[in-house]
């Protein structure tokens, strides 16, 4: 464990620097948009955070190069270079989008590529799906499934980036529960090392979450923007496939290993992966929706996300990230003490965490429904363009 604190800290150090570097380079050469009607910010500011952010993940990987504890992470270095590879792929395609405003067409294509590279050369796949044990059967339904799963998760975290901390935060917080996750999975499997690449992945997440939010905090000075967000996405999903998806389906119906909630056992593997990104996810197929309904294209952007209506509701800047951070804890926190309680033989067993999810959810409902402030007339949404208009 101390390896893993040891990479979260020095983690978050580079990046603070490195934030503060990119963010001097960003003012000096003016690299920022003009305002955007969307926007929430009224002063231009860098949307190049995602550079730092991922020189912060080089750190983290070349550090562990150097611990011998990880040499496990690297009996495999054709993927943790396809992980890399995709990455600085999208982090060039994500400042280029923040810089210049690209096609949706092509920013979408290189998502798919960077998927691409992760799932084939990198060799990262779900080849089980942790429900009743079951198997893909076919090659290409297993690399058509992780492809598709990595692109939706990296959108979905794009698209709550919106407000200052936002994004940065509740994926310290989804990546913090799913590190204590895929750490005590491993010691549950009886590993001999409880050294991986889910974990280390989680906790150089955490590592670039905490060293990227004191800039990016409200009043923020700079943006993670698309390259930051769309960086977030892909690692938080190769962590998951590489832990979720590589299970023995044969370990997962062992209550012994599992917990005696043969139900709990099969679900818990997939479920806490994807409450971990709960909000994004949800927030992401709602925008679908609303715009496929509007005839425009999935991803022509609105004002009208979910932290667009919380601050519509009255909730301040600051107070709208808090209730993120809210759901996002009591959520993903009670999916995990659900896991522990069966593993723990708790009293009760998973019961504990419902109760959890309970109680935190009314009082997550009660600060929702409860802003600081009067509620704030939305802005009248600009036309869409003719061409994008429902016949």
């Amino acid at each position: 464990m101390k390896f893993y604190v040891l990479t979260v800290v020095l983690t978050a150090v580079a990046t603070l620097g490195l934030t503060w570097v990119v963010w001097r380079i960003g003012m000096r050469y003016r690299l920022y948009p003009e305002i955007r009607e969307r926007d929430v910010h009224t002063t231009p500011k860098p949307r190049v955070g995602g550079v730092a952010m991922f020189l912060g993940v080089l750190v983290a990987f070349a550090l562990s190069s150097q611990i011998s504890y990880f040499s496990i992470i690297w009996s495999d270095p054709e993927a943790i270079w396809s992980i890399l590879g995709a990455a600085l792929l999208i982090v060039i395609v994500g400042v280029a989008d923040d810089l210049w405003d690209l096609d949706w067409m092509i920013k979408l294509g290189a998502q798919f590529v960077a998927a691409g590279i992760v799932v084939g050369l990198g060799g990262i796949q779900i080849f089980f799906i942790p429900l009743g044990a079951q198997i893909v059967v076919s090659s290409w339904a297993s690399f058509t499934l992780s492809v598709f799963a990595i692109v939706i998760v990296m959108n979905a975290v794009n698209f709550i980036d919106g407000l200052d901390g936002l994004v940065a935060g509740v994926a310290l917080i989804a990546n913090a529960v799913f590190f204590v996750y895929s750490y005590l999975v491993v010691r549950d499997l009886g590993e001999s090392s409880y050294f991986n690449l889910a974990s280390f992945l989680a906790a150089a997440l955490i590592g670039v979450c905490l060293g990227f939010l004191p800039m990016n905090w409200s009043p923020s000075k700079l943006f993670m923007g698309d390259s930051g967000a769309l960086l977030l996405g892909l690692l938080m999903a190769t962590s998951a496939i590489v832990l979720t998806g590589g299970l023995d389906p044969n370990l997962l119906s062992d209550n012994d290993v599992f917990g005696r909630s043969q139900l709990l056992g099969a679900f818990i593997p997939i479920l806490l992966p994807v409450v971990i990104v709960l909000l994004p996810l949800l927030d992401f197929g709602m925008a679908i929706i609303r715009r496929m309904g509007r005839g425009l294209s999935p991803f022509s952007p609105d004002r009208k996300h979910l932290h667009h209506r919380m601050l519509d509701m009255g909730h301040s800047d600051r107070d709208a990230v808090l209730v993120f951070y809210a759901w996002t804890a009591v959520v993903s926190i009670g999916v995990l003490l659900m896991y522990i309680g069966t593993t723990q033989d708790w009293p009760g067993d998973y019961l504990f965490g419902v109760g959890y999810v309970l109680l935190g959810i009314a009082a997550c409902i009660v600060v929702t429904l409860t802003p600081s402030r009067p509620a704030v007339r939305p802005r009248a949404a600009a036309p869409a363009p003719i061409e994008q208009r429902t016949p």
